[in-house]
């Protein structure tokens, strides 16, 4: 195999949660320009509208309404999204809720909902995928049987801000991956994450709209080494290298894409 043709994702079919918005988003589009079939879930209607956005451009895909707070939906969806796939390659777990509070004021309610979609779920479906990809016929030293992508944060390495529920929970994305691996990759399955750092999505709108993050932003974007806020397409490179063939030798790593934040 050349070195090019490994990063080929032709036949190959993967879920993208949280793929019908911001950093999810472009996931998904660098899997489809990579040649892959890709099921996008989001938590409402605009998910079929990404869907239908992606294949007025070409790329094979289909959106699902998900509640990932809703155990069992997200097991029925999942379910459906395979079947309709016809099976499982791929699954990158991008989708993720952000609630900030004063620590003093932060509800409870909030706490629990912030664990389930952004830790909880992620371990229910890494274990459904790790299902689908041990059905596979599989020999020690060939392809991989399937990828997990986990979406951890540069939170993950240190506290946030007003989102101790957030932090919490991608601090437990990074050891659940590193767990994950330990277990499976000796099965031919590979468990990594990536870490975004600053990205200009919705879920950061606090930090462009409100006048109170003026100076935390500005402060922010004076140590980013690459002196910008991340993309959607900036996540496109290293979510298809991940689910190729050219990271097989790779598994339970934690991979920041922040601009050289964590190392300023």
């Amino acid at each position: 195999m050349s070195n090019l043709s490994s990063f080929d994702l032709t036949g190959k079919r993967a879920i993208v949660t949280g793929g019908s918005r911001g950093l999810g988003s472009g996931s998904a589009e660098g899997l489809m320009e990579a040649g892959a079939s890709v099921a996008i879930f989001g938590t409402s209607e605009t998910v079929y509208k990404k869907a239908d956005e992606f294949n007025r451009k070409g790329y094979p895909c289909k959106g699902y309404i998900a509640d990932l707070s809703d155990r069992k939906k997200r097991k029925d969806v999942f379910e459906e999204a395979v079947r309709d796939l016809g099976g499982l390659d791929i699954i990158i777990q991008a989708a993720g809720i952000q609630r900030r509070h004063p620590v003093p004021d932060f509800p409870l309610e909030d706490w629990y909902e912030v664990l389930e979609v952004n830790l909880t779920a992620v371990f229910d479906l890494s274990q459904m995928a790790i299902r689908e990809f041990l059905k596979k016929d599989w020999v020690p030293g060939n392809p991989s049987r399937g990828k997990i992508i986990n979406y951890a944060s540069v939170c993950s390495f240190f506290g946030g801000y007003t989102i101790p529920a957030y932090s919490a929970a991608k601090g437990g994305v990074m050891q659940l991956t590193k767990d994950l691996c330990n277990e499976v990759t000796s099965k031919g399955i590979n468990v990594n994450a990536v870490a975004p750092g600053y990205m200009e999505t919705r879920m950061n709108t606090a930090f462009f709209e409100d006048p109170s993050y003026k100076e935390r932003y500005n402060n922010i974007t004076s140590r980013i080494p690459a002196g910008r806020w991340g993309t959607p397409d900036d996540m496109k490179g290293i979510t298809c290298f991940l689910s190729s063939s050219a990271s097989d030798y790779l598994s339970g790593c934690i991979i920041p894409v922040d601009g050289g934040y964590l190392v300023r």
